[in-house]
């Protein structure tokens, strides 16, 4: 299809939905997922605007829109952004690392992606950029590239993009043979497109310690129950994966308060971080300290957050919360041997206290 029928149909499909009153502001709030991005998302929301021209939170019917649609800093790196939070906090938990047989920090752990898609890509690159993982291999559908000493992520991706398959690629060795990636050694292995690319088949031979499910069910259950038995921690997709959905909470936020974040303490913030600069300056200039501010300080320190910076913070935060509410249960109770089982019982209890308050 053409771009102009892909907007035919979509918009069709939006009408419908609207038609019946099955997508609006307060009800089943659609996001991007595989196939579609910011193009579809804007074209559902103007759809929604067009038939509801009275509703003032019409832009918030869909999630996933372009920054200039109603759209939200941050929110197209959310779920690798949110893959990379999750590693983050499993790393500052000694416990879960010695569980996963793994020690020390993100940094030099050889990590093989399935899937440089959206949420494998961004993954992978902040990784690999940021926390300082190796990604030895990525496998794609045409094969996989390989390297002990590390893959460019950025370069792949754009090698991808300009050619649509990793063949040719120079800096790294191919194999046809992708799948075989999956049970090779590395520290993490991060499923990240497809449904059940663990499974009966492959799970005994899987040889990383940690498994991060990026993906929607990579990890089929009879796999999962082989992966357990050998002792692989694997942090569920219900987790690793959410930060999509937490930043598109956010911008659903943003739309229903029709203010973007950071508007009202900016400033504010930048100008108590300047008494702090000022005095600072001071000492800095009293040559008997000895004593001077490093480069860029107070630029860095000057500027307040952004609509960026406080998306990622909040994304931060919710994985941290998420996962240290997971790892007390994982950790305090005898019956409890995964992260699956943790996450689901930190989300039944919650629904269970949610019903007790209300006399349900």
């Amino acid at each position: 299809y053409d771009e102009h029928e892909l907007e035919l149909i979509t918009r069709r499909f939006a009408y419908e939905l609207i038609k019946r009153d099955m997508i609006n502001p307060a009800q089943n709030v659609p996001a991007p997922d595989m196939g579609t991005g910011e193009r579809e998302m804007a074209w559902i929301a103007d759809q929604y605007k067009r038939m509801n021209t009275t509703d003032i939170n019409g832009v918030a019917c869909v999630t996933g829109k372009p920054i200039n649609a109603g759209g939200i800093q941050g929110r197209t790196e959310a779920t690798g952004r949110g893959v990379q939070y999750a590693l983050q906090a499993f790393f500052r938990d000694p416990e879960g690392l010695k569980k996963a047989g793994l020690s020390g920090k993100l940094e030099g752990k050889r990590v093989i992606i399935q899937g440089l898609g959206n949420v494998g890509y961004h993954a992978a690159k902040f990784l690999s950029e940021e926390d300082g993982s190796k990604i030895t291999a990525i496998i794609e559908r045409d094969g996989a590239l390989h390297s002990e000493d590390g893959l460019n992520v950025e370069a792949v991706h754009k090698w991808i993009e300009k050619h649509g398959t990793i063949k040719g690629y120079a800096d790294a060795k191919f194999e046809e043979d992708g799948a075989q990636f999956l049970e090779a050694e590395c520290d993490i292995l991060i499923p990240a497109a497809l449904e059940g690319v663990i499974n009966l088949s492959n799970a005994e031979r899987i040889q990383a310690p940690l498994i991060v499910e990026a993906a929607n069910g990579p990890v089929t259950a009879g796999a999962d129950e082989v992966l357990r038995k050998k002792g692989t921690v694997i942090m569920p997709d219900m987790y690793a994966n959410a930060g999509g959905v937490t930043v598109s909470y956010f911008e659903w936020v943003k739309n229903l308060s029709h203010i973007r974040f950071g508007r009202m303490q900016r400033r504010a913030e930048e100008s108590r971080h300047q008494l702090v600069v000022d005095d600072l300056e001071r000492l800095s200039a009293d040559k008997e300290l000895g004593w001077t501010l490093s480069p860029n300080f107070k630029e860095k320190y000057l500027r307040g957050a952004g609509e960026l910076e406080l998306v990622r913070s909040g994304l931060d935060d919710t994985m941290r919360t998420a996962y240290e509410a997971m790892a007390h249960v994982w950790h305090s109770r005898d019956d409890v041997e995964d992260l699956r089982t943790a996450a689901y019982l930190v989300s039944i209890e919650k629904v269970a206290a949610s019903y007790h308050a209300k006399g349900l």
